[in-house]
């Protein structure tokens, strides 16, 4: 995604010359009129400069005149295959990025289209037991079991390389062989695999702690290996980045219903009710950008949890942030979470 996309945000009452004045100074040949709030009105090319001129609109006219009030946008969730279709069906060569119709970036089509590596070690949590999934685990570890043609992690691991993401390391404890003599050291998938073996249980944060110390300066990109999703992690990646987090969670919302009328009150006095209201949260999604500085405060092993890691650089005042998922998403720590993902995963066409 473009860093400099909001120098080409201009509000509806700005003028025509001085949209032409931000089309010749950024790259992007498109300039987004939105309101107060980044909501997206309409966009401008010089396209949509030229015709008016022709038209003899004024330069002093107000850009709101001439803006194109239905472009073609995506989602912080569209892949780079379909971003390239969108605009490759569309003849243009950038796409507004949009939440909930607000502007949150700008993709290209020359970043689209430009194959990425990234270095940023990828940490991924593989040690646990599976208890609530045996007797599947009493052989297994939970990461290795098959959902449809391959194991958990095999399918997370090769997300993660679709992104551009080369440098991986695994953290084992319960029949570390199995996932070993699989992976091996990656070059079966042309990238690098490593582990950090937790004699004894570390807790989802304590495998920091066994990292290398001579690693590169880079953001460290954690996740449960007992997770599927779609999660786009170059956005997660950059969203790190772009903020100066020093950690980065990403959540999902979470609905919960009472399954009773609630009575709010004064003292013995009923102030209203409501029937059976529905309370919405945001949850852990078990994914985690962190910064070398917080792994590298973890000690060897040393056992701790990451919300309880992340609660003590919140207590320091350090930008701890969240960064909320809209994507497929599921932990498969139950065995209905198992057999839903059998039945996912073939249609989210993860396991090609």
């Amino acid at each position: 995604m473009s860093h400099n996309w909001k120098n080409i945000l201009v509000s509806p009452d700005t003028n025509i010359q001085e949209v032409l004045q931000v089309l010749n100074k950024e790259a992007m040949q498109l300039v987004l009129v939105v309101d107060d709030n980044h909501k997206l009105l309409g966009t401008v090319t010089d396209g949509d400069i030229r015709r008016a001129l022709i038209n003899s609109i004024a330069l002093s006219a107000p850009v709101s005149d001439i803006m194109f009030t239905t472009p073609t946008t995506a989602t912080v969730s569209t892949t780079k295959a379909s971003l390239l279709a969108l605009m490759q069906n569309n003849g243009i060569n950038s796409i507004p990025i949009l939440t909930d119709d607000k502007v949150v970036g700008v993709e290209t089509l020359q970043h689209v289209m430009k194959k990425t590596q990234h270095q940023n070690p990828i940490l991924i949590m593989a040690g646990g037991y599976g208890t609530r999934l045996r007797p599947l685990t009493d052989n297994c570890p939970k990461p290795m079991l098959y959902i449809g043609d391959k194991p958990i992690l095999e399918t997370v691991i090769i997300s993660f390389i679709n992104s551009g993401f080369v440098n991986f390391y695994i953290s084992t404890h319960f029949m570390p062989e199995k996932i070993q003599s699989h992976f091996g050291d990656g070059s079966q998938w042309g990238v690098n695999i490593h582990y950090v073996h937790e004699d004894s249980p570390l807790g989802t944060g304590g495998a920091l702690g066994l990292l290398p110390q001579d690693m590169p300066d880079l953001p460290i990109i954690m996740m449960n290996g007992d997770v599927l999703t779609k999660v786009n992690f170059e956005r997660l990646l950059e969203f790190h980045i772009d903020n100066a987090a020093h950690a980065t969670m990403c959540v999902r919302k979470y609905d919960y219903q009472i399954p009773y009328g609630v009575i709010n009150n004064e003292g013995n006095k009923i102030i209203s009710m409501v029937e059976k209201p529905t309370q919405r949260f945001f949850v852990n999604a078990g994914i985690y950008v962190v910064s070398q500085a917080l792994a590298c405060s973890v000690p060897v092993d040393h056992i701790i949890d990451m919300p309880t890691l992340l609660e003590q650089y919140i207590a320091k005042q350090k930008d701890v942030l969240m960064f909320p998922i809209h994507e497929y998403w599921l932990d498969i720590g139950r065995m209905d979470d198992f057999n839903r993902a059998q039945a996912d995963i073939h249609n989210l066409g993860m396991n090609e």
